[in-house]
């Protein structure tokens, strides 16, 4: 294990983080099977989770992914005056499509991940809603072709927990990538209720979802199975990364060559610090988020980590300012939000 990342929290302890290991493993893991895994108590682990939780430091959320439903993500770069880009972050976090809302540190430009759920809603926001927005001064959407999938997800915390716990979480399930003909999945309306609700909260009980869409909490569990078999649904956890011991979260935008391209995304997926990166269409081929300790640690990641990997021509470092929006829905099924 890279010693940048022994002690990463003075916030957290071990047990702390071995929660969370479970929980990226399996966000709706039963307290009591989680805490029988790491030996403690179901109420041990209820309390540190409603810890983490009421201290901002981790949010559990159900999302839809789009793409086994035929839609594309996009990544967006919104160039806006400096005196206006706040406000436009701050409206951009308001729109259910949009997540991972972002001041980069040029101060003038705010990147944002787009999931349109149809055709029509993608030409809406991209063609229509936002070009109208008053502080925007240009945009360039970056189609994302393909995430890469990592062995461990981010924190990484697995090397604090034994082989054998190891084994009894097993691994978190892969996000969908196209490999295939589209999902046949429809959402009903009460699985957009449903979606809602887990959005806001990952570990909603099966009765008040089962309150929330009128069906009994058998029907919801059984539904929420078959999404997830999909690959419709999925589970994301937020962290409050300051408060974890990193300071430095950055975007990068990598121009690398074609017949690399895959060989440095799947290296990438292996680094400690970074927590997603895709491959994409635009005026950069490959685009990662990373979280650091700070901007020497930043340092050393570009130039000893990415450095040494053939094919990259160009690298483009965009530290993140301030995180308006993780990945979490903020608002209701239905609701119009309009940008001024």
């Amino acid at each position: 294990m890279d010693p940048e990342w022994e002690d990463d929290s003075s916030v957290m302890d071990v047990l702390d983080k071995q929660i969370v290991h479970g929980l990226v493993c399996d966000a709706r893991i039963p307290f009591a099977r989680l805490g029988a895994i790491l030996g403690v108590s179901e109420q041990t682990v209820a309390r540190r989770y409603r810890s983490l939780r009421k201290l901002g430091i981790l949010h559990v959320s159900g999302q839809v992914n789009v793409v086994p439903l035929g839609h594309a993500r996009w990544i967006l770069r919104l160039e806006s005056a400096p005196s206006r880009a706040v406000a436009l972050a701050e409206s951009l976090a308001r729109v259910p499509d949009l997540n991972w809302v972002s001041l980069l540190s040029t101060g003038s430009e705010v990147m944002c991940v787009c999931r349109p759920r149809s055709l029509e809603r993608r030409d809406e926001l991209l063609l229509r809603q936002l070009p109208r927005v008053s502080q925007l001064k240009g945009m360039v959407a970056h189609e994302v072709l393909r995430a890469f999938p990592f062995e461990e997800e981010w924190p990484r915390y697995g090397h604090l927990l034994s082989a054998e716990q190891l084994r009894e979480l097993g691994p978190r399930p892969v996000l969908w990538e196209p490999t295939g003909p589209k999902s046949s999945v429809v959402l009903s309306r009460e699985d957009e209720i449903m979606m809602t609700v887990l959005g806001r909260d990952g570990r909603a009980p099966y009765a008040q979802l089962a309150a929330a869409t009128g069906w009994s909490a058998t029907r919801v569990a059984r539904r929420m199975s078959e999404l997830l078999e999909a690959g419709v649904l999925y589970f994301d956890l937020d962290f409050a990364l300051e408060r974890m011991g990193y300071t430095a979260r950055a975007s990068l935008w990598l121009q690398v060559r074609p017949g690399h391209l895959d060989g440095v995304g799947k290296a990438m997926a292996t680094h400690p610090e970074v927590a997603y990166v895709a491959a994409t269409a635009g005026p950069s081929n490959l685009m990662a988020s990373i979280a650091c300790r700070d901007a020497s640690h930043l340092y050393r990641y570009v130039t000893e980590r990415l450095g040494p990997l053939e094919g990259i021509n160009n690298v483009e470092v965009t530290p993140v300012l301030r995180l308006f929006k993780q990945s979490q829905a903020l608002v209701e099924v239905d609701r119009v939000t309009v940008l001024p």
